[in-house]
């Protein structure tokens, strides 16, 4: 055998170097990487308000254990080993929900609830709810845990708004789903401005800061979740409009701080079930039998 047709290490290295850098940009250009990269820089322009060392601790926290128990579960569950880019996400809008005062345990305890329910609630190979939605939702009962918003940023008032909607908009755009967006936005904005002109004084909170914020961060970053809701634009829709009417029944019927999350469990229950009674339909269609040609 010819030297020349003997890989070199040199040679070998370098393929593999190309084959990681690849993946890695890959991975930065898929919807997850781009929202990671739109994280970062909100979660920086909100540091200075909400106070690095009352976040931090917290945020590190939530993202560590989600991390081992994603990675853990795919190792034993499917023998592989994962870059835990969903959990990552789901731990960080944990935190960025919760408020600052809350212990740090406290918020590895919700990113632990999000990370579990989104491996045991599930219909075929997708998740039924929105992960950070439930742990929101169940931290607040178990735990009466505390809802900031801060990684909205409504510190920067307008300003931190438009940031918010400027970076919503283009992953709404990315992932298409405005028109879930859109379908949750205007809906829920038209409900509460009836409230308020049929003489309840209390909605007008919705309209300022840091609800409107939630508002816009809720619609942009968790009702849009792509495993958890509709593909199609008229069932996005469906989806919005559900989201924003559960929302508002849940604000006004019970005042619950965690009527976002919990306006969107709806939702997603509901798109759980269209999900499963499709699936059935699709195993009870009877299978066409091939037409012969004639000889």
């Amino acid at each position: 055998m010819s030297s020349a047709s003997i890989p070199t290490t040199k040679g070998t290295a370098r393929v593999q170097d190309s084959h990681a850098w690849k993946r890695v940009r890959r991975a930065v250009r898929s919807p997850k990487g781009t929202l990671l990269l739109l994280f970062v820089p909100m979660i920086l322009l909100a540091l200075p308000r909400a106070g690095a060392s009352e976040v931090l601790p917290g945020l590190f926290a939530a993202v560590a254990v989600a991390v081992v128990i994603d990675m853990a579960t795919a190792k034993l569950v499917h023998n592989r080993w994962i870059f835990p880019d969903g959990a990552i996400l789901s731990a960080l809008i944990v935190a960025m929900v919760l408020s600052p005062i809350e212990d740090w345990y406290v918020v590895a305890a919700t990113a632990t609830l999000a990370i579990t329910s989104k491996h045991l609630v599930r219909i075929g190979p997708a998740n039924v709810f929105n992960p950070a939605a439930l742990a929101i939702v169940a931290a607040s009962i178990l735990f009466d845990g505390v809802q900031d918003w801060w990684g909205a940023l409504p510190a920067l008032g307008w300003w931190g708004a438009g940031a918010v909607l400027a970076a919503g908009l283009y992953m709404a755009d990315r992932i298409h789903k405005m028109p879930l967006v859109l379908a949750f936005l205007g809906p829920y904005f038209a409900l509460f401005t009836m409230a308020s002109l049929a003489g309840d004084s209390v909605v007008a909170e919705i309209f300022r800061r840091p609800d409107l914020h939630a508002a816009l961060f809720f619609a942009f970053f968790m009702a849009d979740d792509p495993p958890t809701c509709p593909v199609h634009f008229r069932h996005q829709v469906a989806f919005g409009v559900i989201t924003a009417v559960a929302c508002f029944a849940f604000f006004q019927l019970f005042g619950w701080v965690y009527f976002l999350p919990a306006g969107l469990l709806v939702a997603n229950a509901a798109e759980g079930g269209r999900r499963w009674l499709a699936q059935r339909q699709r195993r009870r269609a009877p299978r066409r039998q091939p037409t012969r040609m004639a000889a």
